[in-house]
């Protein structure tokens, strides 16, 4: 495997964080950090650089981010090794539609400077995902994809993936937070063996701090001396779901992962479920059209 490049620069220690044993035997750290939206050219390798920085040990990006290179820039400039970093990355609609997961893969492997992933991810259930998912249980089989995996799938989309391969995904990543608690799908991965993973666990640009500035969770976070957003990503990490909150501000990446210590009360476990609506900030994967 090609060696990260090494400096004498001091990175903080591991941040004390768990992991979750993934249906394949690999492990997952449970606290991701998201460049959804962040620029390539500089904004992208200086936000990971303080993720890693901060002791995050697991980067979540995608092809059609556009900044799959500046991630591999920063991971190559850390001085970690590579089985310090967990990487996940994306198969984007277009190359799901045109058959071309392998080529796809391999230019993100080449962006990234790694000689495999430990996360490869369908993006969403764009036609032609069957094949897809099988090119890429060949692709993990080669040793380019440790884990191999979806994103924004419902259950009738992981249900018809067993009537076509006998692998089940490592993860569904999907839009989730207090307003969005996808409270049957986080039950039916626990009852397979599926990992689920958060986006948005802010709420995103699109909800105009509306979860920041709920009255619920501001109440948790002034008992707890801590932020809104810390409240939303220790919701996250208690009820076992990988959780990615995104920033390209070092202080705001550094208080995110000060989340371990929060300890919740049985009744705000039961409102923070409560809190529910179904309501999106995202697009739907029944009716997204990208």
């Amino acid at each position: 495997m090609r060696p990260f490049l090494f400096h004498t620069k001091e990175y903080a220690k591991k941040m004390q964080q768990p992991s979750l044993k993934l249906n394949d035997g690999h492990a997952i750290p449970q606290l991701g950090f998201g460049v959804f939206l962040a620029k390539n050219g500089g904004e992208t390798r200086q936000a990971v650089t303080a993720a890693l920085e901060a002791g995050y040990r697991h980067i979540d990006t995608a092809a059609v981010y556009g900044n799959e290179s500046d991630v591999g820039e920063a991971l190559a400039a850390s001085g970690l090794k590579r089985d310090e970093v967990f990487v996940t990355t994306k198969l984007w609609n277009d190359d799901v539609r045109a058959g071309n997961t392998r080529k796809a893969l391999e230019t993100s492997l080449k962006l990234l400077k790694l000689d495999y992933v430990d996360l490869y991810l369908i993006h969403w259930p764009a036609e032609g995902y069957e094949k897809a998912w099988t090119e890429m249980v060949k692709l993990r089989d080669e040793g380019l994809i440790r884990s191999v995996g979806v994103s924004n799938f419902h259950i009738h989309h992981l249900e018809h993936l067993r009537t076509v391969s006998d692998v089940i995904p490592a993860c569904d990543q999907v839009e989730s937070h207090p307003y969005l608690g996808q409270i049957h799908l986080l039950d039916y991965c626990r009852l397979h063996g599926i990992v689920m993973e958060a986006w948005s666990p802010l709420g995103g640009a699109k909800s105009k701090g509306a979860l920041l500035n709920d009255p619920l969770i501001n109440s948790i976070a002034k008992r707890l001396n801590k932020s809104p957003a810390q409240v939303l990503i220790a919701w996250q990490l208690q009820r076992g779901v990988v959780v990615l909150p995104k920033s390209v501000h070092a202080e705001r990446i550094t208080a995110n992962a000060q989340v371990f210590d929060i300890k919740f009360t049985d009744a705000e476990l039961i409102a923070l479920q409560n809190a529910n609506r179904h309501q999106r900030f995202g697009s739907d994967p029944e009716n997204f059209n990208f």
